[in-house]
C-alpha cells in the first residue's frame, strides 16, 4: 500500500448539511484517508470548506453569475450541478482525488450525482441519498456508483445517521486503500456479451469456449445492460463485442422497459468494434407486473416470467422494424460484423412446445434481414437451422468469434 494517503472529496450542501459532513470527514481522516471537503451550497456554508461553493461554481462555462445570480432555486440548483461536474473533471486531470462521497436529498443528489458520473469506472464513489430508496438509474447512470440510503433524513446528527454516515465513510476508506489485485501481465483481450435469461444456455457455452483467450464481460440485456456495453465500447475500454442478445433494439422500438436507447449497435456502428451477434430474445417485448401492460396490448400473447415481469410476443411487424434497425446500424459498420440468424428459435420460449414458438413470426425478422443487411468480404450474414440455445448454434459463434478477432492477438485463439 502506498505511503501516501488516498484522496477523497466529501461533497455537499454545508448550508445545510455542515455537521454530516464533517463528521465524515473525520471519519475518513481517522481511517487513514485524506478528506477534502466540497461545498455545493448556495448560502454562507458553516465552518472552514476546502473548495468553497463560489470556487466550485465558477467551474461553471458562464462563470459563478449563472449559480449566484438565480433567483429561482431550481436553476441555481440545476447551474451548481453542472459547475461541481467541471470541477470534478478538471480535479481529475490534475490528480486531486481518488475517490469521492456525497450526501444529499432530491436536490443535493441531482447535483452530485452527474459529477460523481465523470469519475471512470474502478474509482469509488459512494452516495448516501434520501432518493436511493427507489428508482435510481437516473442517478446511476452507467456507473459502478454506491448508493446507500440513509435510514433517517440527512437533518442533524444522531444515533441512526451517526451509524450509517460512518459505514458509509468507512466503506469508501476501504476501497480506497484496498486497491483490486494488479492485473496480470499480459491482459486478455476484453470482450463484451449480452445475455437474457432467455439465451442463457447459449451465451454460458460462447464464454466457456472463449474465455481462455478473451476477458469475457457479460452483460444483462435489460436496457442498462445494453447502455452500459455502449459507453464501455465508446469509452475505448472494450476490444470487441460479442452481441448475441439484441432484444433491446426491439425493446426500444416498441416501448418495452428493456430499453437501451435508440444508440444500441453503436459499438459497431460508430466505433467500428468487431461485432458478432444474433438476434436473441427478439421474440418478446418485456413490461412490469400483468396490470402495467399498456390497453393497447392487452389481446396479444403473453408469459408471466415472475411477479414483477411479463413477456409480450413480437409480432412480425415489429420483428420487422427490429430487424430494419439492426440491419441500418450494422451496414454503416466499418470494423468486420458476422450476424448469425438462429432459424429455429430465437429464445427458450421460442422453440417447438413453448409458449412463443412462432416461426411464422419470425420469418419477418429474417426475411428482413437478409434482404436488409449488405454482405462484403468483411460483412457476413449467416443463417443456421438451428435454434439460439442449440449447443451447435453456440459453437458456431465461438467459432466465427475467433475467426473474426484473431488479429487481437489472444493466446490460444
Amino acid at each position: 500500500m502506498s505511503a501516501v494517503p488516498p484522496t477523497a472529496w466529501v461533497v455537499g450542501t454545508f448550508d445545510t448539511k455542515a455537521a454530516e459532513l464533517h463528521y465524515v470527514a473525520d471519519c475518513l481522516r481517522a481511517a487513514g484517508v485524506r478528506a477534502v471537503t466540497v461545498d455545493i451550497g448556495t448560502r454562507a456554508p458553516a465552518g472552514h470548506i476546502d473548495i468553497g461553493a463560489r470556487t466550485v461554481a465558477a467551474h461553471h462555462p458562464a462563470g459563478a453569475d449563472a449559480v449566484f445570480a438565480h433567483s429561482d432555486r431550481g436553476q441555481a440548483v440545476i447551474a451548481m450541478g453542472e459547475a461541481l461536474a467541471e470541477r470534478v473533471r478538471a480535479g481529475l486531470a490534475a490528480g486531486e482525488l481518488q475517490g469521492m462521497i456525497g450526501l444529499g436529498g432530491s436536490g443535493g443528489s441531482s447535483m452530485i450525482a452527474p459529477a460523481m458520473r465523470q469519475l471512470p469506472i474502478g474509482c469509488p464513489k459512494l452516495l448516501v441519498s434520501t432518493m436511493a430508496a427507489g428508482n435510481v438509474s437516473a442517478y446511476v447512470g452507467v456507473t459502478d456508483m454506491s448508493l446507500m440510503y440513509p435510514v433517517t433524513d440527512i437533518a442533524g446528527l444522531n444515533r441512526l445517521s451517526r451509524t450509517v454516515l460512518a459505514n458509509a465513510a468507512h466503506a469508501l476508506a476501504g476501497m480506497l486503500r484496498h486497491q483490486p489485485p494488479p492485473a496480470p501481465e499480459r491482459e486478455k483481450p476484453a470482450i463484451a456479451l449480452s445475455m437474457f435469461g432467455v439465451t442463457t444456455p447459449c451465451v454460458d457455452a460462447v464464454r466457456a469456449q472463449l474465455q481462455d483467450s478473451f476477458d469475457t464481460q457479460v452483460f444483462h440485456a435489460n436496457g442498462a445492460g445494453g447502455r452500459t456495453l455502449e459507453a464501455l465500447a465508446a469509452s475505448g475500454l472494450l476490444q470487441a463485442v460479442v452481441d448475441i442478445t439484441t432484444t433491446e433494439v426491439g425493446q426500444h422500438l416498441a416501448g418495452g422497459v428493456c430499453d437501451a436507447g435508440p444508440d444500441r449497435l453503436d459499438a459497431a456502428a460508430r466505433h467500428g468494434l468487431p461485432w458478432i451477434g444474433s438476434v436473441g430474445a427478439l421474440d418478446m417485448i418485456n413490461w412490469g407486473p400483468l396490470p402495467t401492460v399498456p390497453e393497447r396490448h392487452r389481446q396479444r400473447r403473453f408469459h408471466v416470467h415472475n411477479a414483477d415481469v411479463t413477456l409480450m410476443r413480437s409480432h412480425a411487424r415489429e420483428l420487422e422494424a427490429a430487424a430494419h434497425r439492426i440491419a441500418e446500424q450494422l451496414n454503416r459498420a466499418p470494423g468486420p460484423v458476422s450476424l448469425l440468424l438462429p432459424l429455429g428459435g430465437l429464445s427458450l420460449l421460442d422453440v417447438p412446445g413453448q409458449p412463443f414458438h412462432d416461426p411464422e413470426a419470425n420469418r419477418a425478422l429474417f426475411d428482413t434481414l437478409e434482404r436488409r443487411f449488405r454482405t462484403s468480404d468483411t460483412h457476413r450474414l449467416v443463417a443456421l437451422p438451428l435454434a439460439i440455445n442449440d449447443p451447435a448454434f453456440a459453437t458456431a459463434v465461438a467459432d466465427e468469434a475467433r475467426r473474426v478477432l484473431h488479429p487481437l492477438g489472444a493466446t490460444a485463439v
